[in-house]
Order: structure tokens, then sequence, then C-alpha cells
């Protein structure tokens, strides 16, 4: 690397600096778009010809830009639509998930301290803070990139073992696959889809696999199948679940506590206020705690429910929600079983294909069990 390189790194790491510390306000103002891209790289400019003079302008105008509009060294995984995941356990330590296999990314970060500098860009940004008093967060870019929302998770030092901080991304393509696509794909056959497209109109769903199974991805594609004439009300954790058509469906996503704002609202709670707005269809992204009693509950009544949860096996998903639903039950474990008999299909997900597809038959009450028979 050159002299006037390194110069020019340097250069744009005290640029980024002074927009975090000290023009984050800029940044967010930029994100609530109550200042144009135009603007705010105007009042860039000025600053990078008073700070740094006027030979240093173009370059360091166009490395900011691709800085603040990009996610610097990370911004060629995520255009690469290739890529599902990304993990960085430290600045030279970069991994992705390509095609379903991990593997090394082939980039780094110069040194711990550019790391930690992006760190700190990032949460400023998406209006987040990540600081001692905030060493875990969650957070989703849903605005930065054209084809993609990014799921962040990052963890600080305080927490971890080592003394860089951890940041995993899960980008979810804002164009999903529908059904005939999936089928091109492999991940089911003809038959399969008409089974399921079929029966996720007719009675409550509950899709469960592994991590990256494709759980999500079957979910978008079948609630696309609802009919016009359905109010659909979709809660979740993160904006993984979106619409390209439906013209009467609602999304709501949990907030987290922060440092700065003690509001939160898990998914029980938005659960509880989504069963209140008269819908058809009542859809959680992924079952994780304990709203899994508020959909089996509306399950039971009669609302035609759905969701995703994880499972190392089909015969076990229904256990795993009945676990989750004992967090906030006054039933007994028995009668939260008996009640799963209302989840009529249950879909298992291995290797991005549909595995298997079961039909709930009812309560055995000899044997104390569900059953099930085979679909596919």
């Amino acid at each position: 690397m050159t002299f006037t390189e390194n110069r020019a790194r340097s250069d744009l790491e005290i640029l980024t600096d002074e927009y975090v510390t000290v023009r984050g306000n800029e940044l967010i103002s930029l994100r609530r778009g109550l200042i144009t891209k135009e603007k705010f790289m105007k009042d860039a400019e000025r600053l990078i010809i008073s700070r740094f003079g006027k030979d240093e302008k173009e370059k360091l105008l166009r490395e900011f830009e691709e800085y603040i509009f990009g996610y610097s060294r990370l911004s060629p995984l995520i255009d690469d639509p290739e890529v599902s995941d990304i993990r960085v356990t430290s600045h030279d330590s970069i991994r992705i998930k390509r095609l379903g296999r991990r593997m090394d990314a082939g980039i780094s970060f110069s040194s711990g301290k550019e790391y930690r500098q992006f760190i700190d860009y990032i949460a400023a940004k998406n209006q987040v803070s990540v600081s001692n008093l905030s060493a875990i967060q969650r957070f989703t870019d849903s605005e930065s990139h054209p084809g993609f929302i990014l799921r962040f998770t990052v963890s600080m030092p305080i927490v971890n073992t080592y003394d860089e901080p951890y940041l995993c991304i899960r980008k979810v393509p804002k164009s999903f696959p529908l059904m005939p696509e999936l089928i091109e794909r492999g991940m089911l056959d003809e038959k399969c889809a008409r089974i399921l497209t079929l029966r996720f109109r007719m009675g409550s769903t509950l899709i469960c696999g592994g991590n990256s199974s494709g759980k999500t991805t079957l979910l978008n594609a079948l609630k696309e199948t609802i009919p016009d004439d359905a109010a659909v009300m979709v809660v979740q954790q993160a904006d993984e679940l979106t619409t390209m058509y439906h013209p009467d469906m609602m999304f709501l996503h949990s907030v987290p506590p922060s440092a700065e704002s003690k509001a939160s609202y898990d998914l029980e709670h938005i659960s509880i206020a989504g069963l209140t707005m008269d819908v058809d269809y009542f859809i959680v992204g992924e079952i994780k705690g304990a709203e899994a009693l508020y959909i089996l509950n509306a399950a039971c009544t009669g609302q035609i429910c759905a969701g995703t949860i994880h499972s190392a096996s089909a015969m076990r998903a229904p256990d795993k929600l009945v676990d989750y639903a004992m967090y906030r039950s006054r039933y007994s474990r028995n009668e939260l079983m008996r009640m799963m008999d209302c989840f009529k299909t249950l879909v298992f997900m291995k290797d991005y294909k549909v595995a298997n597809v079961y039909a709930c038959t009812g309560w055995n009450e000899e044997r104390g069990q569900l059953e099930y028979e085979r679909l596919v």
C-alpha cells in the first residue's frame, strides 16, 4: 500500500469517526428521511474540503459515500445473492454461508480499530447503542439495500470471551420466491405444493426444522397464496416476512429494550394485540416463547394460524410449541397437547427441502398422544 493510499484510508477513518461520534444526528436524520442524500453528501463535501483540502476531495468523498450508503468492506458480500449469512468473529476472521456452505469470505478489516469503528458506525446508522449497558443488540436494516433486508446481531467484548465484537448478519431477500419458483428450485414438487396450498387455506399449519432449513422461505411463499379478501396479521421478531402482492396484510415486529429507551414489545405483547384486530389469518414468523400460548388459543377458537418453530424432527415440534406455551399457561401439559390437534398440518423442512408433510388426525385418548397421517 502506498503512502497516499494509507493516508486516504486514515482520512476516511477520521471522517467516519467524526460522523459517528459528533455528527450522529445527521446520520439519524438521513435514515429518517429528514434530509436527502444529496444534502447529506453536499455537507460532507464541504467538511472534507475544510478538513482535508480540495486535493483529497474526490477520492475521499467517493469512499465516504460507499461507506455511508453501503457497508464498507462487507458491501460485496451483502451484494452477492449467493451469500445468505455473514459472521465476523474478529477483524481478520470473516466467514460466510454461500449456497448453504460455510467458508472463509476472503476479506478482512485492516485492524481491530477499523472493525470497532465499523461496529460503532452500523449501530449509529441503525439508531442503536452498543456499550457495556447494551452489549447484545439485535436490529434490522430494511432500507439500505435494494435487494435484501439485513438482520444484525452484535455482541460486545464485555460478554465475549475474546476482546473484539462479534457480528452476525442474516440477509433476507426482499423479492422472495413464490411457490412456482420453489418448485423450480427443488424445494418441493407440484403435488406437494398443491397439498400445502390447499391445507394452508383450510386449517392451521406448523412448519418446523433446523437452522437455515427453509422454514421462513416456505412460509413466505405459502402466505402469498392466501385469497385477497382475507385479512392477515403477521407478527415477528425480525422483518423476514413481507408481502409482494397481498392487499390486506399487517406486519408487527418486536421492539427490544435499549439503553436509550425502556419501551419494549416482545412477541407475546404484539401477539395479544394482533388477536384483537379482526383478522382471518394469524401468522407468527418464528415461535420461540410465550407467544406460543396465544397462537395455540387462536387456532383452537377456529382462527387459521401458521408459524415456524425450530425442531429436530416433525414429531418433536408439537412438544416444543407446548413447552413455550407453558411459560404463561395455567393449562397442564396434557391439556395443551390435546389442543395441538387444531394444527391440522405439520411440515418438516430439511436441507432447504420439504422432507415430510403430516395431517393431524386428532388426539388418541387411549395412548395419550397426537396421531398423524403422512401425506408426503
